[in-house]
C-alpha cells in the first residue's frame, strides 16, 4: 500500500533515476560513428562517380560466332549517318502499325541504362554493363537475328545512378571506338572485336566524371578518334590505327566534360568539332596546321549540366539547349581564313522559345523541331518546331493529346518515330506547320524508353532501361 512514509522513499529514488536517464539521453550521440557525407566521401570524387581502381581497358574477349556483314544496313553512330537523326534511306516505311501491331523480330535484355545501338552492314554494337560480373562490355549482334557474335570490354566497378551505360559507339569500316562510363576510351576492329588501343581519361587527362556518368559518344572522323576530354584538354584527337595523340585542345580555363557530344561543322568553308561543354561552347579547328586550335568561344551559355548536342544549322547558325531551367541560345559564328568570332543572337528560357531537357533536337526542311522540357509552361512535353532565325517563335506543336516525355525521336521517310519514356511508338506525319498522328502502340513495357533511336534498312532499333528491341517498319 502506497502511503506518505513510502512515499518519502520511493519519490527522491524515482526522481534520481528520472534524472540520470536524462543525463544519458542528452549526453549520448546516437551518431557519433558515423561519417559526414560529403563529395568524395561515397568513393567518388567531386563531379563524378567513379573510384581510382586500376582498369585494364579491352582485357576481356568471348566469342561466339563470326560476324557476317549484311551491305546497305548503316546508323553508324549517334544521329546517324550525317549527324542529324535523318534516315535518308529510299525503303517505303509503314504508317500504321496494323491490325496484328508492331512486327518484333527480337527482343534483349540488357544491364541497367540508355545506350543505344549503332549498325555498321548489318552488325550492331552496343556498349553494355553487366552488373553480376562488373564488365564494360562492347557486343556485337546480328541485326537480323539479335544473336550475339562477340564482346570485348573489361572489369569496372560502377553504382548505379540512374542507369549505367549512356553512349552510342562510332563505328567505320575498320573500327569501333567506345566511352566507358567512366571515361575509358576502347577502340577495336570492327570485324572481329580485336583490342587496339585505349585511354582512361580520368586518370591521363585529369577528367572529371559527369555526374550521371559520361554521355558524351564518341567520333570517328575517318581514321581520327575526336573525344572532348575537359581536364587539362578541351578536345584531343586520336590515330585509330596507332593509338597515337595527333593534338591537343589546351583547356585554360578549366571547362568540365559534358553529356553533350561533339559535333561537326563547316563555317565559310572551315571545318571544325563544335563542342558544348560545362563552362562554354566552342569551335575548335578540325583541318589545316592550326587543327586543334580553339576558333572561336562562348562563355555566355554555360549551363551546369547539358544532355542535349549542339545542332548544326544553315549559314553558321548553331543551337544550344539544356535542361533543369537552362534553356537555349542561338549563336552566330563568323569569320574565314582563321579569324573567327560567335555572336549571341538569342538566349531565353525554356517556356519562351524552342528548348529540350535530354534528347537533341533535329533540325530537317529548314525547320527546327524537338520536344520542349517539362518547364516549358502549357506546350510542355509536346513536339513542337521553329524557323531557325527565331527560335523564340513556336510555329507548330503536336498539341495537348500528345505529350512525349523525355523519349527519343528521329525522321525516316518522311515521317516522325517518337518514342515516349513508357516505351510507346507514335509515327506521325509533321510538318511545320500541321503534326498529323498516324498511329501509336506500345512496344515494350518498361520504363525510361530514353535510349536514342536507331533505322537502317527498314528496321527501327529502341530500347528502354532493362531491353532492347527490333521491329521491321517496312511497308509490305
Amino acid at each position: 500500500m502506497f502511503n506518505n512514509r513510502t512515499a518519502r522513499y520511493v519519490l527522491p529514488a524515482f526522481i534520481v533515476v528520472a534524472l540520470a536517464l536524462l543525463a544519458c539521453w542528452f549526453f549520448y550521440n546516437p551518431v557519433h560513428d558515423f561519417t559526414v557525407s560529403v563529395p568524395g566521401m561515397d568513393n567518388r570524387k567531386k563531379g563524378g562517380n567513379a573510384s581510382r581502381e586500376a582498369v585494364k581497358i579491352g582485357t576481356e574477349f568471348k566469342f561466339f560466332k563470326a560476324a557476317e556483314d549484311l551491305p546497305g544496313t548503316n546508323w553508324p553512330r549517334f544521329r546517324g549517318e550525317d549527324y542529324d537523326n535523318v534516315c535518308k534511306e529510299k525503303i517505303r516505311l509503314i504508317d500504321h502499325w496494323g491490325k496484328e501491331g508492331p512486327r518484333i523480330l527480337w527482343k534483349l535484355a540488357l544491364g541497367d541504362g540508355h545506350a543505344a545501338p549503332a549498325v555498321y552492314k548489318g552488325n550492331v554494337y552496343l556498349l553494355d554493363y553487366d552488373e553480376s560480373s562488373k564488365t564494360d562490355q562492347l557486343r556485337c549482334f546480328s541485326l537480323l537475328t539479335g544473336e550475339e557474335r562477340w564482346r570485348r570490354g573489361y572489369f569496372i566497378h560502377l553504382k548505379r545512378n540512374h542507369g549505367l551505360s549512356r553512349t552510342i559507339p562510332a563505328v567505320s569500316e575498320k573500327f569501333v571506338l567506345t566511352i566507358g562510363p567512366r571515361c575509358q576510351v576502347m577502340c577495336v576492329k570492327r570485324a572481329n572485336g580485336d583490342y587496339l588501343w585505349g585511354i582512361d581519361l580520368e586518370k591521363e587527362y585529369k577528367t572529371e566524371i559527369p555526374f550521371w556518368y559520361t554521355g558524351q559518344c564518341p567520333m570517328l572522323d575517318h581514321d581520327t578518334a575526336i573525344i572532348a576530354t575537359g581536364g587539362t584538354a578541351i578536345l584531343v584527337a586520336v590515330d585509330c590505327n596507332t593509338g597515337k595523340k595527333l593534338w591537343e585542345t589546351p583547356n585554360p580555363r578549366g571547362w568540365k566534360m559534358s553529356h553533350a557530344s561533339v559535333m561537326p561543322m563547316v563555317c565559310n568553308g572551315k571545318r571544325m568539332y563544335v563542342y558544348c561543354a560545362i563552362g562554354g561552347v566552342c569551335g575548335i579547328s578540325a583541318e589545316g596546321a592550326d587543327r586543334g586550335k580553339v576558333l572561336w568561344e562562348t562563355n555566355e551559355f554555360a549551363p551546369s549540366v547539358v544532355a542535349p548536342s549542339p545542332v548544326i544549322l544553315d549559314k553558321g547558325k548553331v543551337f544550344v539547349t539544356a535542361g533543369y531551367g537552362a534553356g537555349s541560345a542561338l549563336l552566330q559564328v563568323t569569320g574565314s581564313n582563321g579569324h573567327y568570332g560567335v555572336e549571341i543572337l538569342q538566349m531565353f528560357k525554356p517556356q519562351e522559345g524552342m528548348a529540350s531537357e535530354q534528347q537533341t533536337p533535329v533540325f530537317s526542311g529548314g525547320y527546327l523541331y524537338g520536344i520542349l522540357p517539362k518547364d516549358a509552361g502549357g506546350l510542355r512535353n509536346q513536339l513542337a518546331c521553329c524557323k531557325p532565325g527565331d527560335c523564340k517563335k513556336i510555329v507548330m506543336s503536336s498539341g495537348k493529346t500528345d505529350r512525349f516525355g523525355l523519349g527519343p525521336y528521329i525522321i525516316a521517310d518522311g515521317k516522325f518515330f517518337i518514342l515516349n519514356d513508357d516505351g510507346e511508338m507514335t509515327i506521325a506525319r509533321v510538318t511545320n506547320s500541321q503534326f498529323t498522328l498516324l498511329d501509336k502502340a506500345r512496344i515494350i513495357d518498361g520504363q525510361d524508353s530514353w535510349g536514342p533511336l536507331a533505322i537502317t534498312g527498314g528496321y527501327l532499333l529502341m530500347r528502354d532501361s532493362k531491353q532492347m528491341v527490333c521491329i521491321d517498319v517496312k511497308a509490305k
